[in-house]
Parts: C-alpha cells; structure tokens; sequence
C-alpha cells in the first residue's frame, strides 16, 4: 500500500513579507500576497502582484521582462524564507531565517533566467506562481559548495494574458 503525500498550505505571513520585501524600494514591491504549498519533495507558491507604475520607464501598458525578474524575485525570496521558517524545501534544512536574511541579497544568484511572452499580461492586476523543481547541494572541485536549484515560474491576469519561463539559482556561500 502506498501513502499519498499530504500537502500543506501556508497563508500569507504579513510580517515575513513586510520583511522579505524590506530590501526593495517603496515603488518596486510588488507582490501583495502569497501563499506557500508544500509536499513531499516539492514547494511551491502563488501569489498576488500589483505595479502601479513601472520603477524604470514609462508605462507599456503591459507587464515587460524586468518587471517579470524582478516579480520572480520576490516570489523566490518569499518562497524560500516561508520554506527556510516552516522546513519545506530540502537543502535548506540546516538554514535559520537569520542565514536567509543574511544570504538573501549576496549569496542568491539567478544563473539562468527564460521567459515565454504569450499574450500582454496587465501589470496593474496579476497573479503568479513558482515551484521548485529540484534543490541540489553541489561540490565543485576545488570549489565551495553551492545549492543549485532548478525552478519553473508563470504569470496570468483577468483577461488571458500569460507568460511564463524557467530559472536555474545557485545558493553560494550556503552554511
């Protein structure tokens, strides 16, 4: 007999979030809401984003790629303190929120980032979502450890936009 993975739902921690944003600027935190799912082996989260106005250039009148990593950001470093508090996501079991205060600025680095624009999301009324696809620790010879992880992300409005992509991260300087 097999036994089926229970999933576990997190609502969105204000306080954590206030946090996780502090590091941006008033006009550049976007995201609103998210909440935190987690099963075996997986982690994962939508959430809620609003831009009011574009921190960069005048308005496109869509959601353009910036805005797109820099929503992923603060999705990814939500979703990693909620796992790091809660003890969701392997490889990260050993860490404190105070080493992901520590490491998220310096030591959280995108290796690779893609992105597939399919139709104009509005900036202004979002949602999205993230998942880890895989945390793996890795040694590289001669080298310090590292995590790598793998992860899938998307975005979609009220009126069928949608875009969506892939990033690789790596953990550098992890305890």
């Amino acid at each position: 007999m097999t036994t089926a993975s229970v999933e576990r739902s997190y609502a969105t921690d204000t306080d954590l979030l206030e946090r996780v944003l502090a590091p941006y600027k008033a006009h550049c935190k976007y995201l609103r809401s998210a909440v935190v799912t987690a099963g075996s082996e997986r982690a994962a989260t939508r959430c809620e984003f609003a831009i009011p106005e574009s921190c960069y250039i005048d308005d496109t009148g869509h959601l353009n790629s910036v805005e797109v990593n820099i929503a992923y950001n603060q999705m990814m470093y939500y979703l990693v303190a909620k796992s790091v508090q809660e003890g969701l996501l392997a490889g990260f079991e050993n860490w404190t929120l105070d080493d992901f205060w520590r490491h998220q600025l310096p030591d959280i680095l995108i290796a690779r980032f893609t992105g597939n624009f399919r139709r104009p999301v509005n900036p202004r009324a979002f949602s999205g979502e993230m998942e880890f696809l895989s945390v793996t620790r890795r040694a590289p010879a001669g080298g310090k450890p590292f995590l790598h992880a793998e992860t899938s992300y998307r975005y979609w409005d009220a009126d069928g936009g949608r875009c969506g992509g892939e990033a690789t991260l790596a953990f550098v300087n992890v305890p």
